[in-house]
């Protein structure tokens, strides 16, 4: 029989709302890893943290170029040095500790960009499996208004699901889940949970551009509805994790800005919450406190979703329409990026130059795997 969510009866995620010790990337990675390791005690096999959970979302801060250059310099910096490098140590703990609890762990993290002589700052995904093996890692396509002065734009290198032992997951942070485009292209792809990231749960406030919602019914914030929609739209959980800061999260270098009249983190009230292909909530909204918001996953509601509306079968019409789209990327070793690309997934041409060579089509495909590294 067909594999859904790698098979299982059941699978338990859970969304692991906590505030961060702001741009304290040391405080913050053993915090996450104590909650790697309550989700585990839980039982969830997956569990995901919210947007930039690693240190800190740094656009709370509003000011920009135009402003006391002292302050602004002295903040980005602050940033550049709670951030991580994707092959650095702290990757490396995260990886241990999702191994040693058997859990997939999809971390939010300001990464700090590994190309010698560059200090951009990426807005990203992490996906680490249940055996601590990184399986790839996403950055945000488009930072939304102020955070344009902290992040660069990501590409459609990683756009990926990713076939786990407990289902093929995906992740997009904030409103590029509002893109419907990149998240249809997701959804070609057969993802069976799909995870969002948020810094928060919001409204348009009065005196600054946003304030909390924290309502449980008529929220006004736009993550409950994209939930239900995503969820019944590609026949997939949903499992949404939003941020949450406290006032005591900031040290002691930092409480200039955390009490400036443009530091604004008023609406990192929570909001976590996890929806059934259905469009149902499992669980959640959970607001104005820390914890794990869990819930189990079973795949008879994936199977009976998709009876009645399959995007993908009986309810597509592809002969209609057809997207296409540029996962090449835009970094600057990108046409090697591409040809490896290219050629791992024409599987006719791999199979060629294997009866050409003698060579095994797995070991083939793993020495070409391993030189797209090296290129990276």
């Amino acid at each position: 029989m067909k594999k859904i969510l790698g098979g299982k009866d059941k699978v338990r995620v859970g969304a692991a709302q906590a505030s961060p010790f702001f741009f304290d990337k040391d405080k913050t990675l053993s915090k996450a890893c104590d909650l790697i390791k309550e989700a585990a005690e839980l039982e969830c096999n997956i569990v995901s943290f919210p947007e930039v959970f690693i240190s800190g979302y740094p656009a709370f801060f509003t000011l920009g170029y135009d402003s006391n250059p002292k302050v602004w310099t002295e903040y980005l910096i602050a940033l550049q040095r709670s951030s991580l490098v994707i092959t650095g140590e702290e990757v490396d703990v995260l990886k241990r500790t999702a191994k040693d609890n058997n859990i997939i762990v999809v971390m939010g993290i300001n990464e700090l960009d590994a190309t010698p002589g560059s200090q951009t700052i990426f807005n990203s995904l992490l996906f680490i499996d249940n055996h601590g093996e990184l399986l790839g890692s996403h950055r945000k396509l488009v930072p939304t208004y102020n955070e344009r002065i902290y992040w660069g734009n990501g590409d459609g290198s990683d756009l990926q699901v990713y076939d786990t032992e407990y289902g093929r997951i995906s992740g997009l942070i904030c409103w590029e889940n509002h893109m419907t485009s990149i998240r249809s292209y997701l959804m070609t792809k057969g993802f069976e949970i799909h995870i969002c990231v948020w810094p928060g749960n919001w409204k348009r406030g009065e005196d600054k551009l946003l304030d909390a919602d924290t309502s449980m019914e008529n929220n006004s914030c736009n993550i409950q509805p994209f939930c239900k929609v995503n969820s019944f739209e590609s026949g997939a959980f949903t499992l949404s994790v939003s941020g949450i800061l406290t006032k005591n999260s900031f040290k002691e270098s930092l409480e200039k800005f955390r009490d400036s009249e443009h530091m604004n983190y008023a609406w990192s009230k929570g909001g976590s919450l996890i929806t059934n292909p259905a469009g149902r909530v499992l669980n959640g909204p959970l607001f104005d406190e820390e914890g794990i918001v869990y819930a189990d996953c079973y795949p008879e509601q994936i199977m009976a979703s998709k009876a009645i509306f399959d995007h993908l079968g009986h309810y597509s019409r592809p002969d209609l329409i057809n997207v296409n789209y540029n996962t090449s990327g835009n970094k600057y070793n990108a046409n090697m990026d591409t040809i490896i690309n290219d050629l791992l997934d024409n599987k006719k041409k791999i199979k060629e130059i294997s009866e050409k060579n003698a060579i095994d089509e797995k070991v083939l495909e793993a020495i070409i795997s391993e030189v797209a590294l090296i290129s990276k």
